[in-house]
């Protein structure tokens, strides 16, 4: 018996699955979904199959050029002046029509390179053979939510994800916290790059002008970043959490810095600031910093964060014991990430065999991509489709993310969707496969019975093969 399985003080004994059974839920609740041969590389050691896939480097970085966000920064203010330019007309003349066509095309390309960020993303995540590393990674870079409901946001995500999140996924919280709330994408999507404190230099400036504190990037910090909304913070709070991250900003083109993060002293508000209890000393960017820090070491960011941790991998009501463990080995190391994916892989919890998660419909489609051992081969193969499933990409409806619980995912007409989706995908592939050993190698132990019956006994392949992929068993992870 492994040694988790065993008595712990106050707790009730938990007893863990079979080999095989682990090795199939390491794959399809821990993973992203079985790829050809998978679950039996797994059986040997399920959980060292994991906790092999846990690096201090962090996550793998997508094959995709690799643009960063200066230069992406770079490309969109070209492409706003551009606009500018081709608008600009005197009296009694034409809109200059060759500028207008170069600037719908500058467009055009910087869409077409989100929509090649994204698709990189995708085709990391069905052909990698350590697929737990990469959910741990879509877990961090959903929990630290930038979106492209703006333009300028919507070019940096793919540059976020490989600058701020995924290097960082196996290291302290505090450098990811840090890293995701410094970067010019969480400045820009939550405004904190025009955020000025009314005291300070620039704010008396221009006061009664453009001048004013934002305070979306500290509410968001405070409600789902670190302690979460039931922490006890008041409104007060949430404002003076502003005044110390103003400053906070991004370089612009005259400044030789365009792109990155810079701290604009100017336009930090002046003042000593009392953040939850705890005063935090007048000192520039470092007032800032320094409640970035004690957010990251307050044990209520623990329980928030791990709490989330839980009911992604295991279930929307995870049990409260997994829940504890995970934040005791959180404050124990720090807020070591790796450690607590460890953490994760070692509860017994994490391994009940009943699948109680619901897939979304970005793991739905990956996980069946990766069921035939392929991944979609262009972004036009991929996008219309998570658009149609309700979840277009880089498109989260808020910076909450994006939901992970079943009620929003296995609605009726979501289910619909999926079905007339699985039944065009079948058209195309299933006369290539088998699909009893589809069904075996997709979910090992897992599989049940009534979906082998029902495999076994379509008329034909693509009958089968969409049957196993709306099946509960496959759906559910």
């Amino acid at each position: 018996m492994s040694k988790i399985a065993c008595q712990r003080k106050g707790e009730r004994r938990l007893s863990l699955p079979s080999k095989d059974m682990m090795a199939a839920i390491a794959v399809t609740r821990f993973g992203l979904g079985a790829r050809p041969g998978e679950i039996e590389t797994a059986k040997a050691d399920p959980q060292g199959f994991l906790t092999a896939q846990i690096r201090r480097e962090g996550a793998d970085l997508p094959q995709d050029g690799g643009e960063s966000a200066v230069q992406r920064f770079g490309q969109m203010r070209d492409y706003q002046e551009q606009q500018r330019v081709a608008r600009q007309k005197k009296d009694g003349e034409a809109t200059d029509d060759a500028a207008l066509q170069a600037a719908k095309a500058a467009q055009i390309v910087l869409r077409d390179k989100v929509g090649a960020d994204f698709l990189a993303r995708a085709r990391l995540a069905t052909n990698t053979p350590a697929a737990f590393r990469e959910r741990w990674a879509l877990f961090w870079a959903n929990h630290f939510t930038v979106s492209s409901t703006k333009q300028i946001t919507s070019v940096l995500i793919g540059p976020f994800e490989r600058e701020a999140i995924r290097p960082n996924v196996f290291g302290g919280f505090e450098t990811l916290l840090v890293a995701s709330s410094t970067h010019p994408a969480m400045l820009t999507y939550l405004d904190q790059a025009q955020s000025i404190g009314p005291n300070s230099p620039v704010g008396v400036r221009r006061r009664g002008a453009r001048a004013g504190l934002n305070e979306n990037l500290a509410r968001e910090i405070m409600e789902l970043h670190t302690v979460g909304v039931d922490a006890g913070y008041t409104q007060a709070d949430v404002t003076e959490f502003a005044r110390a991250l103003t400053g906070f900003s991004v370089g612009r083109d005259n400044e030789g810095n365009a792109g990155q993060f810079m701290f604009r002293d100017a336009a930090h508000e002046p003042g000593v600031r009392t953040i939850m209890g705890k005063k935090y000393a007048e000192a520039d960017i470092q007032q800032g910093m320094a409640v970035l820090k004690a957010l990251a070491a307050d044990k209520r960011t623990a329980r928030h964060v791990c709490g989330k941790i839980a009911r992604h991998f295991v279930s929307d009501t995870p049990p409260p014991a997994l829940t504890a463990r995970l934040e005791k080995r959180w404050m124990a190391t720090g807020g070591d990430l790796a450690e607590v994916a460890k953490a994760l892989v070692e509860s017994p919890e994490a391994w009940d065999p009943t699948p109680a998660k619901f897939k979304t419909p970005y793991e739905y489609t990956l996980s069946t991509w990766r069921l035939i051992g392929a991944e979609p081969s262009a972004f036009e193969r991929l996008g219309p489709i998570l658009t149609g499933l309700g979840q277009k990409p880089f498109s989260a409806p808020s910076p909450k993310g994006w939901p992970e619980d079943a009620q929003t995912w296995a609605s009726p007409d979501g289910l619909i969707k999926r079905m007339q989706w699985a039944q065009g995908f079948a058209a195309v592939v299933a006369d290539r496969t088998d699909p009893n050993a589809l069904a075996v190698s997709a979910l090992g132990a897992r599989l049940t019975p009534p979906v082998a019956k029902a495999v076994s006994r379509a008329e034909t392949r693509k009958e089968a093969f969409a049957l196993l992929v709306m099946s509960p068993e496959f759906q559910r992870r």
